[in-house]
């Protein structure tokens, strides 16, 4: 069994606390990041890939912004499609902002790369972690790795290890408060290596249900389609997936889908979950320990690299300048700016998605949907949200 003294311990080494600990090096703070599974696994994540304009900007700023800026794909805009109609968001136009079409999985890569370059302590595989002492002094983190009990005494503990990670349980249940909405849909995902429908995003609303002809790449391609939770993947054979896409598309689109053998296929449920306070004690949540949204508005990972910018400040600010300040706001600080993207990807997901089967719902969707189409304020306000609110 071993001990040793950090300043901060950082549960989790998916993005989030991939970005944590990066910011964190780079002002010299001594940090340790513990991870359950190995890092081939968290590498094959297939998640995320459209960026705001300040996540493109942090991952800059941690000094892993090359990659993104020679593949990343800017997007000035995005399409909503309803029946045969197409309505463009001008996403430049209407907010001088853009967002930019990059994989999480290419994320972890540059920031591992990052870390492996720095000789940065990123432990995977780490078993029975624990959390203790969070009121104390000194909290405790504890964990078995390769057989060997390891323990950590750390000025503060970052919980960034996701929804069924053991953060945010190490919260008292009578401080944690959980606020939570389970959708009644799901999202099947394919991923092809195959050329994208269009050359910006496109959100389907049909009377079968949501699509979205989404990309990584300009030679590879990513689709999704609304299904029942009691959906399998099996049930769902390349054939009656693109069969079914182009269904739900404008003629002028499903028409041109090029189809292909699928890369990687998935069923993600749908939730709206946020967790309060982000803080307590000397422990801090960030990213999907504290909240997760419905993947319709493209806000989980820029929420997480949110929370991660907050924390990572107030962190130097505390533990380099002995100033608490900003770490007695970050949960306030945080939650403010969760709650608006929690309300736009519900939204978003309301006005897409079939969630019912009463024609009163859907009558009530397709004229927001017009409503959108004629009003340039409306426009705006789905613009602004999407880019990222400050």
């Amino acid at each position: 069994m071993s001990e040793e003294r950090v300043a901060v311990c950082i549960i989790g080494a998916g993005p989030a606390g991939l970005m944590l600990g990066r910011l964190l090096d780079l002002a010299g703070i001594e940090c340790v990041i513990l991870e359950r599974q190995s890092r081939e696994h968290v590498a094959a994540r297939i998640r995320a890939g459209v960026l705001e304009h300040g996540s493109v900007a942090l991952l800059e700023r941690a000094g892993v912004g090359a990659r993104i800026a020679r593949e990343g794909l800017v997007h000035e805009g995005i399409e909503l499609a309803w029946g045969e109609r197409r309505l463009r968001i001008d996403l430049r136009a209407l907010t001088g902002r853009a967002v930019t079409i990059y994989g999480q999985t290419e994320i972890t890569r540059d920031l591992n790369d990052a870390h492996d370059a720095a000789g940065a302590r990123v432990l995977y595989e780490c078993e029975d972690v624990a959390l203790g002492e969070l009121e104390g002094p000194l909290a405790q983190v504890s964990c078995r790795r390769h057989g060997r009990e390891e323990t950590f005494r750390c000025d503060f503990v970052a919980g960034c290890d996701g929804y069924h990670g053991v953060s945010r349980r190490s919260i008292p249940p009578g401080v944690r408060r959980e606020y939570e909405r389970v959708y009644p849909v799901g999202w099947l995902g394919l991923l092809a290596d195959t050329p994208p429908a269009a050359d910006e995003l496109i959100y389907a609303s049909h009377a079968r249900g949501f699509a979205l002809c989404s990309m990584r790449s300009p030679g590879r391609s990513r689709y999704y389609l609304q299904v029942g939770l009691e959906a399998r993947v099996e049930d769902w054979p390349d054939a009656r997936f693109w069969d079914e896409l182009r269904r739900r598309l404008p003629a002028e689109v499903g028409d041109t889908i090029a189809s292909g053998p699928s890369i990687e296929k998935s069923i993600a449920p749908l939730r709206s979950f946020v967790a309060e306070p982000l803080r307590h004690g000397r422990l801090l949540l960030a990213g999907d320990a504290a909240h997760i949204v419905p993947p319709t508005g493209a806000k989980g990972l820029n929420l997480a690299f949110s929370d991660v910018r907050e924390l990572a400040a107030a962190l130097v600010r505390a533990l380099k300048d002995g100033d608490d300040r900003a770490l007695e706001d970050y949960s306030a600080t945080c939650l403010a700016r969760i709650w608006k993207a929690e309300r736009f990807s519900w939204w978003f997901t309301a006005a897409t998605h079939r969630l019912d089967d009463e024609r009163f719902g859907a009558r009530l969707q397709q004229a927001e949907l017009e409503y959108l189409a004629g009003s340039t304020a409306a426009q705006t306000s789905l613009a602004e949200n999407y880019v990222g609110l400050p």
